[in-house]
């Protein structure tokens, strides 16, 4: 039996390994080329110390505790050297991936579709060129896509589930935006060459309840974290906030609520700024936000969106005094249009 144990770096570049019954993690990622910080390896220095984010391990009782104290243990460090995995885990390594010798993987990858949404949206569909080279990530993660003739890259979310050979991506149309450009002539079997993953939002172990709270664009890693969740039949209570500029900005919006025959306690609801918009709830996320949730203080939270909506839910979450269990951000900043040249 293996675990697969993911390593974040503090770049945010993660590195995933296979981790075999009874192998030290450190060993592992010996066995993958990938220098984990060491001095000792006999649990005595205390260099190879992580913080276990999520998964379950056997520390043994052969380190020191000068190494690793009771009260480190208790918040989730771990030393590699001595950590045995017994489940699939997520390390976070306090140091960069080129400290460690490893560095971003890349892959390619076969378009197979492109679905417009109006002016607001491009749903990318890729298949990977090599099915064993399929992209192993956390629901949530980016990857970096370079665009073809550009000698440049765009930054887009996984909106589906690791490890598939066919993967998506929802993409903001950009008026002259490079990759927008690039997408309106694109067609089914061009190539694209794909980096990552990277970030650090991605959706953590847990049994207490979520709220997503997804802007524009900013909803494509919520589907994978739904799909992963729907896969594992998870009991969850999850609510869903999708917040947009306009009517035409509200995509995909079957495929969410499919997700409510496969998720017991999932629910939904969409918000429209536009003031003329005929649309049931008007207004900004903050102004629908669950307050019975949030009351509670056992919710986790995850938002990604724009940057405006982002600092506007900190403040609020700050301005309420919302203690949750968790809170989890990521901001996207559209790129720029293409510069035109002379």
């Amino acid at each position: 039996m293996c675990y697969r144990i993911a390593l974040n770096f503090e770049d945010g570049i993660t590195r995933f390994v296979d981790c075999k019954e009874g192998e030290k993690v450190l060993d592992a990622a010996y066995r993958n080329k990938i220098n984990l910080p060491m001095d000792c390896s006999d649990g005595v220095c205390g260099t190879c110390k992580c913080k276990a984010e999520s998964g379950t391990y056997d520390m043994g009782d052969d380190y020191i505790e000068d190494a690793l104290t009771e009260d480190e243990a208790e918040q989730g460090l771990v030393l590699t050297c001595q950590m045995v995995a017994t489940s699939d885990c997520v390390l976070s390594v306090p140091m960069t991936s080129q400290a460690c010798k490893t560095g971003q993987q890349s892959f390619a990858a076969t378009v197979t579709r492109i679905a417009p949404h109006h002016d607001a949206a491009v749903v990318l569909e890729l298949a990977i060129a090599d099915p064993a080279t399929a992209p192993v990530f956390l629901p949530g993660q980016y990857v970096n896509i370079d665009v073809p003739g550009s000698g440049a890259h765009r930054s887009y979310s996984f909106s589906t589930a690791p490890g598939e050979a066919q993967i998506g991506f929802l993409i903001k149309k950009i008026p002259d935006g490079l990759m927008s450009g690039w997408l309106a002539d694109a067609k089914a079997g061009d190539q694209l060459t794909l980096t990552g993953p990277m970030g650090s939002f991605y959706l953590r172990e847990g049994e207490g309840p979520l709220l997503f709270l997804a802007g524009g664009t900013g909803l494509a890693p919520f589907l994978s974290m739904l799909e992963v969740l729907a896969r594992a039949g998870s009991q969850r209570q999850v609510h869903l906030i999708y917040g947009v500029t306009r009517d035409l900005d509200l995509v995909l919006v079957d495929e969410i609520a499919a997700y409510a025959d496969r998720l017991p306690n999932f629910t939904f609801s969409t918000v429209v700024a536009d003031a003329a918009s005929d649309h049931p709830r008007k207004g900004w996320v903050t102004q629908h936000m669950p307050e019975d949730m949030l009351a509670a203080g056992a919710v986790d939270v995850y938002l990604c969106g724009p940057p405006p909506m982002v600092d506007a839910v900190r403040h609020y979450l700050d301005e309420n005094d919302v203690n949750a269990a968790s809170f989890h951000y990521e901001k996207f900043t559209p790129n720029e249009p293409q510069k035109a040249v002379a």
